[in-house]
């Protein structure tokens, strides 16, 4: 599929924007398993050369933890959100810091563990402000795994969310949201004064492009301007200048 020229050419000029991009089925190919994603070799230098030319306004917005982020993408020079917003890191050598949140209780892990384990195809995710179920091998498992979860976090449903995503249940607390991290990404230094564009591919990257939206920049889906990853990671490259 061609990149869609007409949304790409609305898009601010590179020393008037700061680029936000999902990672999995966005920067990356989707695969059955979250450990089992294939990075393309000289994606890291390629964004690190990006937020060279953007001057430092580059981040990456994740469902992932940063402990991902970091394995795959080394030494990456450029700001991460990890787990939707739960987790932030302005730099590499920046600590990271968390939202006051609150994290699921340790009977809802048990619990979801097993779901997963009674359910040959579930895969169960930990992640430190929750967990996901993942149901890709067993797609005629999304109700039921649905309604299980449900469930079990309605006592605290003001607190915790129950979200969808690539064949695939999280829960994960209120407020951490890729509308959120990107609402505190903005405020950094690096972005400050510049149009954020947010690229995602999925559910949970709505509420990231619907922030970048209001704050007069754009919000893409994979899909609909790119194509796939690899179109994404084409107009990365001639974004870079490479």
């Amino acid at each position: 599929m061609p990149l869609n020229a007409a949304a790409l050419a609305a898009l601010p000029a590179p020393e008037r924007l700061a680029l936000l991009l999902d990672f999995d089925g966005t920067l990356v190919e989707i695969a059955p398993r979250p450990e089992a994603v294939v990075v393309p070799a000289g994606l890291s230098a390629l964004l690190a050369r990006l937020a060279a030319r953007l001057g430092g306004a580059l981040a990456v917005v994740s469902g992932r933890p940063l402990g991902d982020l970091d394995r795959f993408l080394p030494g990456l020079p450029a700001a991460l959100a990890g787990e939707h917003g739960g987790v932030f890191r302005m730099s590499p050598e920046a600590a990271p810091c968390r939202p006051d949140l609150p994290d699921p209780p340790a009977a809802w892990r048990a619990a979801a563990a097993d779901l997963a384990a009674r359910h040959p195809g579930v895969l169960y995710e930990p992640k430190a402000r929750g967990f996901v179920l993942h149901y890709r091998a067993v797609p005629e498992l999304a109700e039921p795994l649905r309604a299980a979860l449900a469930a079990l976090i309605t006592p605290r449903c003001a607190d915790f969310a129950l979200l969808p995503s690539h064949m695939a249940w999280e829960v994960r607390p209120r407020g951490a949201d890729k509308g959120s991290a990107v609402a505190k990404l903005l405020a950094a230094p690096a972005f400050r004064g510049r149009l954020p564009v947010f690229i995602g591919d999925d559910v949970t990257d709505a509420d990231g492009m619907q922030a970048a939206r209001a704050a007069g920049g754009a919000g893409l889906f994979v899909a609909e301007t790119f194509g796939d990853p690899a179109g994404v990671r084409r107009w990365l490259a001639d974004l870079a200048g490479t």
